[in-house]
């Protein structure tokens, strides 16, 4: 006989979890204390709501402009509010919506927040810090990551409802994000339940905002199972709780038909507004001239998309120096400068647009969603899930994971190639194409064993070792996305791994490498450690917020310094035939 590793008993093996009826009916108790407040925004415009003000936006033909903000001080946060919107207003650009970085530390629940690792986001103590921010411009709020999906999801929705704010996320980090330190999955999905039934009774429109690039269309191959997550999470937070959903996504679309593409797929179906389309990041990989150019790229699609299609989603002009350090304030403005005046000569080019090869993919993509939504839903069910229970239906998704959930529902062939694992895929055929066939051999023969793991959330960076290191013929240790450093070294010591590979990515770099090397040594283990990624951190008297390149003290402390994946293959080379002793 052979089991089913996603039947019911194996995934939800707890006799008794929690009710996602009754976690809904606690949350929508909460608004007869917590209810949508003022804000700056919403006196401005004079909407109850940001879904009303988009929708009139929408039907006047005006794009949108998004802008994110996080500085780690929040008094430079609430700076920065009012001197954007200020000096946009002076030149007659207007910005429309703030995302709010918060600090990673916010997911904890209240008694753990200050004993958590911090990140380089702000930390908000209460709703008064809340409603600072937003009483600084007349510009909509939007609380994204942090908020949902993490046992302080309750408290966080409280107090951003309290200030003001009608668009609430990210519920895409409920499947993909872990706080350092904190295990109890039912804690984080019970506490979002809870937190959308708040929403759902506010006597307002608020909308459920998740970012699809940090849930699991960041990690499946095929674009339409991306998208099929999203048609469940409509599913869900539209049908089973009563409140409305919307998504963005945008980090890692730079090929232009795709972006397109995926615009027009994700509209199709649509009930309430987008939120916003991010900026692709993972673009700026050149200079500022070479950045900006990867700017115009991206944000003429989203615009002339918002003029073939409307959706309500605000653009988002990415200043050209975020693959380096948190913009500052002046180069948050030059961005939003730049798009008004591209949203102005936008319209000329729209006797240009010619969509037809981004619709044909458009409904490969929306066709394999859909049956990828209804294989999910249909499965779970046979199994014995009560697909009708959000906080089942929630958690399930979670533990059964993206690759999982993608080779038991997916299509046998992708629709349309996910562009993150696309782009990782082809990021490492460069790295790999300066890597000799003799060094190949080396390696390969060698039996190496590298146990790879991240410091922190963003687990592109792993991917990108593991191909590399699947393509050289080096076993992989699969060390987890936001590993504690005792738990790292653990697996160290169990897998006898030749080397640990760390992918950092903004903030923590010398604090973790410091713990993993000191947990090491605990254990007599003298493994290499090598650690690549956005070697930064905010200095302890800094008065800027701005975290510093920290390469050369975690290279004092005996960790070996990645700059670039290509600097991994030497270094398994060096293991691979290690210098004659004699």
């Amino acid at each position: 006989m052979t089991t089913d590793a996603l039947a019911r008993a194996a995934i939800l093996p707890e006799p008794d979890l929690p009710s996602g009826a009754e976690l809904l009916a606690e949350g929508r108790a909460l608004a007869r204390d917590w209810r949508v407040g003022p804000s700056a925004f919403l006196d401005h415009v004079g909407e109850r709501c940001e879904a009303d003000f988009k929708r009139r936006a929408m039907a006047g033909g005006r794009i949108m402009r998004h802008a994110q903000i996080g500085f780690r001080d929040a008094a430079r946060s609430r700076r920065a509010c009012r001197e954007i919107w200020e000096a946009c207003d002076r030149e007659g650009a207007a910005v429309d919506r703030y995302g709010m970085t918060l600090d990673w530390a916010m997911g904890y629940p209240l008694e753990l927040r200050r004993e958590g690792p911090r990140g380089t986001g702000m930390m908000l103590e209460g709703p008064e810090d809340f409603a600072g921010l937003t009483a600084e411009a007349p510009v909509a709020p939007h609380f994204g990551d942090f908020v949902l999906g993490f046992p302080g999801a309750v408290a966080n929705a409280c107090w951003a409802l309290a200030a003001g704010s009608t668009a609430i996320g990210n519920l895409g980090q409920m499947y993909t994000f872990r706080l350092p330190g904190w295990d109890d999955d039912i804690a984080c999905v019970a506490e979002t339940v809870k937190a959308l039934g708040l929403i759902a009774a506010q006597p307002v429109e608020v909308l459920v905002h998740a970012n699809l690039d940090d849930g699991y269309a960041a990690t499946f191959s095929d674009l339409a199972s991306g998208l099929g997550v999203a048609l469940i999470e409509r599913h869900v937070v539209n049908a089973l709780v009563g409140a409305s959903m919307t998504h963005c996504y945008g980090h890692h679309f730079s090929e232009p038909v795709g972006r397109m593409a995926f615009h027009l797929a994700l509209a199709d179906g649509a009930r309430a507004p987008g939120s916003m389309v991010y900026g692709a990041t993972t673009a700026y990989r050149g200079d500022a001239a070479q950045n900006h150019a990867s700017l115009a790229s991206y944000l003429l699609v989203d615009i002339l998309g918002q003029t073939a299609r409307p959706t309500g989603h605000a653009v988002n002009p990415v200043p050209v120096t975020e693959n380096e350090r948190i913009p500052d304030i002046g180069e948050i403005v030059a961005a939003q400068l730049f798009a008004d005046r591209l949203i102005a000569h936008g319209g000329g080019h729209v006797p240009l647009l010619d969509t037809g090869a981004a619709r044909a993919e458009a409904d490969r993509i929306v066709a394999g969603a859909r049956a990828f939504r209804d294989a999910v839903l249909t499965g779970l069910a046979d199994r014995g899930y009560d697909t009708g229970c959000p906080f089942e239906l929630f958690l399930a998704l979670r533990r059964i994971g993206a690759r999982r959930l993608e080779a038991a529902f997916g299509g046998a062939e992708p629709a349309s190639v996910s562009p993150v694992r696309g782009g990782i895929e082809a990021m490492a055929a460069r790295r790999l194409a300066a890597v000799g066939p003799d060094d190949r051999t080396a390696i390969a023969a060698a039996g190496l064993k590298v146990l790879i793991a991240t410091s922190d959330v963003h687990e592109h960076g792993k991917t990108l070792l593991e191909i590399v290191c699947r393509d050289l013929g080096v076993a992989v240790v699969d060390g987890g996305v936001a590993v504690d450093p005792d738990d790292l070294a653990a697996d160290a010591q169990a897998s006898r791994c030749d080397l640990v590979c760390i992918s950092t990515y903004n903030g923590v770099a010398l604090r973790f490498v410091d713990a993993v090397l000191s947990e090491l040594r605990t254990r007599g283990l003298a493994t290499p450690v090598l650690v690549g990624g956005r070697l930064n951190q905010i200095p302890d008297a800094s008065n800027t917020s701005l975290p510093v390149d920290v390469s050369d003290r975690v290279a004092e402390r005996g960790a070996i310094v990645c700059r670039d994946v290509a600097d991994l293959a030497p270094h398994l080379l060096g293991l691979a035939v290690p210098d004659d002793p004699a």
